[in-house]
């Protein structure tokens, strides 16, 4: 028997961790999943009704130590090698999270678990694992691979799964440059959507509507955008880009000051239902992923899925796994970032 470990689940940020739950739930596959965190700031996903319940880890494993000897001595002993292994305590709570999942796994009869992102829930596999608890799978995607985790751990976290898979053959490539001796476990499949749950775009003859989807952050590169639109302010059209995010503001200010409050709208997070909606009476989706200076970039962006499943030409920047979906010329058009 297998389970899920997510960090978070379900966030709303991660629809592809949410679909894969529920097309799974749909097979007749009932595996548990469990979160290392609570999600409940966050919107709830809506459109994936049949997700069924997540066990959620403690917020904070001060009672369970305090009230179980038994588990007080495993972290303490475990930590050791932590310390050993990582150089330092700062990811002590791993181990308390993988004791706990290995009690609960133990009585679960559960075998196997599989996590997405190899950062946070996979080194809490990793610990349980290593502390006598089942073996465990990845899922690589962006930030986790190309910037967050520190190369050596991250071989030491891949190196411990049993199969590592990653969404695009570029990030195939990248960690099979990186981590040669992934060679033999490492696997690319394509994230995916279910088509009919998109209305493919009529193009109406009203004003024409440009869309863009994603979270308010550097790499998704939403000044390129307004700078773009700025340039053809004296056509009639409009730009939507949506979804929240720490950038919000300042992209707002940008539309200000670029003078284009009358064409472009900053709208902020949008449900899965909105985004449908707005993409079903667009003319063109735009997308300019930009690399971050801190190194993030994104992978397969699966907005541009939702945008070609509505039937829409997609503009968008070359950068990891995009051109694998955008044929440039034929389903949209790439051009360098920051152009």
């Amino acid at each position: 028997m297998f389970a899920y470990v997510f960090e978070r689940f379900p966030s709303f940020t991660q629809t592809f961790c949410a679909r894969e739950v529920a097309a799974l739930r749909g097979l007749g596959i009932d595996a548990p999943v469990f979160s290392i965190r609570n999600p409940k700031e966050e919107p709830i996903h809506q459109m994936f009704p049949n997700l069924g319940e997540t066990a959620y880890l403690p917020e904070n494993f001060d009672e369970v130590l305090a009230g179980d000897a038994d588990f007080r001595r495993s972290a303490r002993k475990a930590q050791e090698d932590l310390v050993k292994l990582w150089g330092g305590e700062s990811e002590k709570r791993r181990i308390y999270e993988a004791l706990w999942l290995e009690r609960a796994f133990r009585s679960a009869g559960i075998t196997h678990i599989h996590t997405h992102f190899a950062g946070l829930s996979a080194r809490t596999a990793f610990w349980l694992e290593r502390l006598g608890g089942p073996t465990y799978s990845v899922t690589a995607h962006a930030n986790d691979i190309f910037r967050d985790e520190p190369p050596e751990r991250l071989a030491q976290v891949l190196g411990g799964a049993r199969q590592v898979v990653t969404v695009s053959d570029f990030s195939k490539s990248y960690l099979l440059k990186n981590f040669p001796q992934l060679q033999e476990k490492l696997h690319r499949v394509y994230n995916g959507i279910d088509l009919s749950r998109f209305s493919r775009s009529s193009f109406p003859e009203h004003k024409p509507l440009i869309v863009s989807v994603g979270r308010a952050i550097e790499k998704k590169g939403f000044p390129d955008l307004i700078a773009a639109c700025a340039l053809i302010r004296d056509r009639d059209f409009e730009c939507v880009i949506l979804g929240g995010g720490p950038m919000e503001e300042e992209l707002r200010n940008q539309v200000v000051q670029a003078g284009v409050g009358h064409r472009v709208q900053i709208c902020g997070a949008a449900s899965e239902e909105e985004i449908r909606g707005y993409l079903a009476r667009a003319r063109a989706f735009v997308l300019p992923c930009v690399t971050g200076q801190d190194g993030a970039m994104d992978n397969l962006p699966t907005v541009i899925m939702e945008a070609m499943a509505s039937g829409l030409p997609v503009v968008a920047t070359p950068l990891a796994g995009i051109p694998e979906m955008v044929v440039d010329g034929v389903t949209g058009f790439l051009v360098p970032e920051h152009s």
